[in-house]
């Protein structure tokens, strides 16, 4: 065998055996599609829904009556339990007697003094008129002696009116509750000299029924007035629910009392009031609670899950899947949010199918699988 022929004829070969390796190793076949990521979807729900609106409100009693004393004197004894429930007419404290005791006998020595002067001058009208009649003295001294008598007369009720305010001031020495409550803190102590003008004893105050002030918007008033045009500003049927410091709801419900008659200036409200029945003592004045109350009912109200929106720039946005699986981002305005769902007032039509949970995490335009919403499987 030819050697250069051998040589060429492998050359030939290998040549074309790196070709056919080369073509083979150019021509990779394109990598299939990404298979549709799977999306959780809900169909927009339409419903009736309640409209609930939220205070911030603070207790105080039906009536708070400050005891003050109304006589000077030293205070000598306190007859109540600090926070304890009290009648109308129990006595609270005790102010030194004796000096209005001594008042009172002064003005009943005085009032005997005029009455004595009465009977004499009674006595003298009495013996003159026969006299007169007889002509035995004259008729200016008949009317010297009628003239005593009446001031006389002047003289006791003026003695009498003084034995009534010493009576009336000796009774103020034992200073009482003027209503049914819950009396508070002494703030005096045994011993202080008191009056009117050395400030409040105590406090009482009835807490069956206890109200509730909260401010309402003036937007909040014109809507009342506007559903209801006869109605006192909030419908008089509404009932108000409290949601205490702890969280807890308080059991009774609560009614409308009344409304304040101006707005407030610097904070565009009004103040109003509702009362709740406290047989138990249990709300107390000076508790701050939220007051709530379903305000109205929104007709056909279209809802979606909270988590289906995100906000942006102070809007919010849903992403739809729609006939074709495709996504598409909408910016939407909503209402009133109800158990977990929002309404949704502009956007949306009745059955659209939104993404549920993970909006960041699809794209508008992009292809899904849209899956049944699960709320277990969500979390």
């Amino acid at each position: 065998m030819d050697p250069f022929n051998w040589g060429r004829g492998s050359f030939v070969f290998w040549c074309g055996a790196l070709a056919l390796v080369s073509a083979g190793g150019c021509s990779k076949s394109a990598p299939p599609a990404p298979h549709p990521a799977d999306v959780q979807v809900v169909a927009v729900e339409q419903r009736d829904i309640p409209v609930v609106q939220e205070w911030v409100g603070s207790l105080d009693g039906s009536v708070n009556a400050q005891i003050r004393a109304q006589v000077s004197g030293y205070l000598v004894k306190q007859d109540y339990k600090e926070g304890s429930p009290v009648k109308e007419g129990d006595v609270l404290f005790e102010i030194d007697p004796r000096p209005l005791a001594a008042a009172l006998a002064q003005a009943e020595g005085s009032l005997g003094q005029a009455q004595a002067q009465l009977g004499k001058a009674d006595q003298d009208v009495a013996r003159f008129k026969p006299l007169v009649e007889d002509k035995a003295i004259s008729q200016e001294e008949l009317d010297d002696a009628v003239q005593a008598q009446l001031a006389a007369k002047a003289l006791v009720a003026s003695a009498q009116a003084a034995v009534d305010q010493a009576h009336l001031m000796l009774g103020f020495t034992k200073v009482t509750s003027p209503i049914d409550g819950i009396a508070g803190l002494i703030r005096a102590q045994i011993g202080d000299l008191v009056g009117p003008s050395t400030g409040v004893l105590t406090t009482v105050s009835t807490v069956d029924p206890i109200k509730a002030y909260f401010p309402i918007s003036e937007q909040s008033y014109l809507g009342f007035r506007e559903r209801e045009p006869g109605s006192p500003s909030i419908p008089a049927g509404m009932k108000f629910d409290l949601v205490l410091s702890d969280g807890s709801v308080y059991p009774a419900k609560g009614t409308f009392f009344a409304i304040d008659s101006e707005v407030d200036a610097n904070t565009g409200t009004l103040r109003a009031v509702a009362e709740f029945p406290n047989p138990d003592a249990l709300l107390r004045p000076g508790q701050f609670a939220k007051v709530r109350a379903v305000t109205s009912v929104e007709k056909g109200a279209l809802l979606v899950p909270q988590r289906a929106l995100a906000e942006l720039q102070g809007g919010y946005q849903v992403a739809t899947v729609d006939a074709t699986n495709h996504i598409h981002i909408i910016s939407v305005k909503t209402g009133p949010a109800e158990g977990g769902q929002v309404v949704v007032e502009s956007g949306l039509h009745p059955g659209d199918r939104v993404v549920a949970d993970g909006i960041q995490k699809v794209r508008d335009g992009a292809e899904v699988n849209p899956v049944p919403f699960t709320a277990d499987a969500s979390k």
